[in-house]
């Protein structure tokens, strides 16, 4: 008898039963992973060292937020349960601070991991799931795990890359989403095709203006709160996100008059300097100024509402973090009392006394009108 077929490999498998996920077919590809080029900066401690070596004036995030009022950053009421799948996508996008590719099968999380999720979930009094990756729908278990959150009565986001819904495998899948209530948030860098498709790989664009109709199709971004569709951008180069909001007319505007497609809200991240946007900062000889824009443009207005405050991050293998950025650096939680940062050692009271990890990144999150998962922090 043959050795039982791992979780990583039966992930991997049942993506290619239909469509390799190398090939072209099955979504543009900008870049190769970090780790398939066998760069460096593929290691997070590369990163965090490249990150502390550059000479800043003012340049520590606690000392930064000190003067801003706080005694270092303390949690606040949870309120989202982040959970990263894994790093398997079918895309390679040259600013993805995962480093999330078709060759990451290893990364993916397994049903026991998932059931796990779902205890903390019932546990921490979190009122909404947000699930990521890689792109999260190619998890084996993605199904699972949205169909137990919505019978909680908790509020999912599924956060999607566009491209993954034209596979032949999730040709349903915005009607199932929509069955269930789920928000969408879809990454699109802008609303023209070169800004796209150069962040994201040729062919990007015309990907994703197809899968925002099957959306629209499905009812979502009709402003219908049950059926929410959210676009995320981030800037195609280093500098900080636009005005949010007047970026959304304008991208409302421009989607609608070019191509009939509708949303909801639209959010703007700043690019964080880690994994291949850290990369492309050292080739292109970016790092130093970029670094420099975010510390010159810390806005202590965002301190309050940063995500790290009311969100908890858990990692593919269970690990838990204060945000999915400190998750790609491997900078676990430091929970009180001393409690191994995993899913299987959570407890409410200890989590909700412990002291937020930082580092030099988190200045992406404070600058100019501050950047999360949920978009500004600051009005415009």
């Amino acid at each position: 008898m043959s050795a039982p077929e791992s979780p990583s490999a039966a992930a991997a498998r049942a993506v290619s039963v239909e469509l390799r996920l190398e090939l072209p077919e099955s979504g543009p590809k900008r870049v190769a992973s970090l780790r398939s080029r066998r760069v460096p900066l593929s290691d997070p401690a590369d990163q965090l060292r490249l990150l502390r070596s550059v000479d800043l004036p003012d340049g520590e995030f606690e000392s930064a937020v000190r003067l801003a009022g706080h005694e270092g950053l303390r949690p606040a009421r949870l309120e989202i349960l982040q959970v990263n799948l894994g790093k398997l996508c079918n895309m390679t996008c040259a600013h993805c601070h995962v480093d999330a590719g078709p060759d990451r099968v290893e990364e993916n999380m397994d049903e026991e991991t998932v059931e796990l999720c779902l205890e903390v979930l019932d546990r921490s009094g979190a009122s909404t799931l947000d699930v990521t990756g890689g792109a999260p729908e190619l998890n084996p278990h993605f199904g699972r795990l949205v169909d137990e959150a919505v019978k909680r009565g908790v509020h999912v986001i599924d956060r999607c890359n566009l491209t993954v819904l034209l596979l032949p495998r999730f040709r349903d899948l915005p009607e199932w989403l929509a069955a269930r209530g789920v928000e969408v948030v879809c990454s699109l860098p802008h609303y023209r095709k070169l800004n796209t498709d150069r962040q994201r790989g040729d062919g990007t664009y015309e990907k994703s203006i197809e899968a925002l109709r099957r959306l629209n199709a499905a009812g979502y971004g009709q402003g219908d709160p049950e059926r929410r569709l959210t676009l995320m951008s981030n800037p195609a180069g280093a500098f900080l996100a636009g005005a949010q909001a007047s970026m959304e007319r304008e991208w409302r505007e421009a989607l609608d008059r070019n191509h009939g497609v509708s949303f909801d809200r639209l959010i703007a991240l700043n690019n964080m300097p880690i994994s291949r946007f850290l990369d492309w900062l050292e080739s292109t000889g970016n790092l130093e100024g970029y670094l420099r824009r975010l510390t010159a443009a810390f806005n202590p207005a965002t301190v309050d509402g940063l995500m790290c405050r009311n969100t908890l991050s858990v990692s593919w293998d269970g690990r838990l973090f204060d945000c999915d950025f400190n998750q790609m650096l491997e900078l676990e939680c430091r929970p009180e009392g001393g409690a191994r940062p995993h899913l299987r050692d959570y407890d409410p009271e200890l989590w909700a006394g412990r002291r937020v990890v930082t580092d030099r990144h988190c200045y992406g999150c404070t600058a100019g009108a501050g950047s999360s998962c949920g978009g500004a922090l600051d009005g415009d």
